[in-house]
């Protein structure tokens, strides 16, 4: 993706969040430079990935295959083991219509997504088999707002402002909007988008960057590269 794709992503998504009467933490607003600055104090941040994330999944067309996500909150996977701290995430996405997140599972993040406002979000779901791909045989069963859902393998689940979908281990989903433009929220087990994501084809979870321009705001992926030393 090109960085100015990028940056026009930000400055529209900030819009939509803000249409919802949600407002970003004040990080989220920090140019390059300011993060640099605050980066001892932002270390809380950059461990825990908190901050923009925009992919097109490797695809380079995020019209049609990307998701606008921003963590908000998230804890440490070395706590789980030990049942006790921060165990939990929480992020916004973004859905557009005509956009597709691509059919994906978790092997640890139990989470639920919520729509938290716009159109209807469709869920496509299959649960695995033996070995961890995709059952198409087998009836899918979820919670939709606490209240048992069994669908066929493959069944579509639409989600409209305020219900929700409880996503365990293993239930391989895909999701995008049906009528107009989702604001999802998920909160979730501890996330870790570096290895905890298995996805149904060759998928990257992050973008290549063209920097064609300067960055509005850093990505969780550039902190890393932009941030060391």
């Amino acid at each position: 993706m090109k960085r100015s794709r990028i940056n026009e992503i930000m400055r529209s998504a900030d819009d939509f969040v803000r249409s919802f009467g949600f407002t970003l933490p004040p990080f989220a607003y920090w140019t390059p430079d300011q993060f640099r600055k605050f980066r001892g104090e932002a270390s809380g941040i950059i461990q825990s990935r908190l901050g923009w994330d925009i992919t097109d999944f490797g695809g380079n067309d995020f019209d049609a295959f990307g998701l606008f996500l921003f963590t908000l909150r998230n804890g440490d996977a070395a706590d789980l083991a030990k049942g006790r701290g921060m165990l939990y995430a929480e992020k916004l996405l973004i859905c557009r219509t005509g956009q597709m997140t691509p059919m994906h599972r978790h092997n640890i993040k139990a989470e639920d997504i919520i729509n938290r406002g716009g159109g209807r979000a469709i869920f496509e779901l299959n649960m695995s088999d033996a070995d961890g791909n995709i059952d198409n045989d087998a009836d899918v069963v979820v919670r939709t707002d606490g209240m048992e859902r069994r669908l066929p393998a493959g069944g579509r689940l639409r989600l409209g402002p305020g219900e929700s979908v409880t996503l365990l281990p293993g239930v391989w989903h895909r999701f995008w909007a049906d009528d107009s433009d989702v604001l999802l929220g998920e909160v979730s087990t501890v996330n870790d988008d570096f290895t905890d994501n298995v996805f149904a084809g060759n998928i990257g979870r992050f973008s290549e960057i063209e920097e064609d321009e300067a960055p509005l705001h850093l990505l969780v992926s550039d902190y890393d590269r932009l941030l060391a030393g």
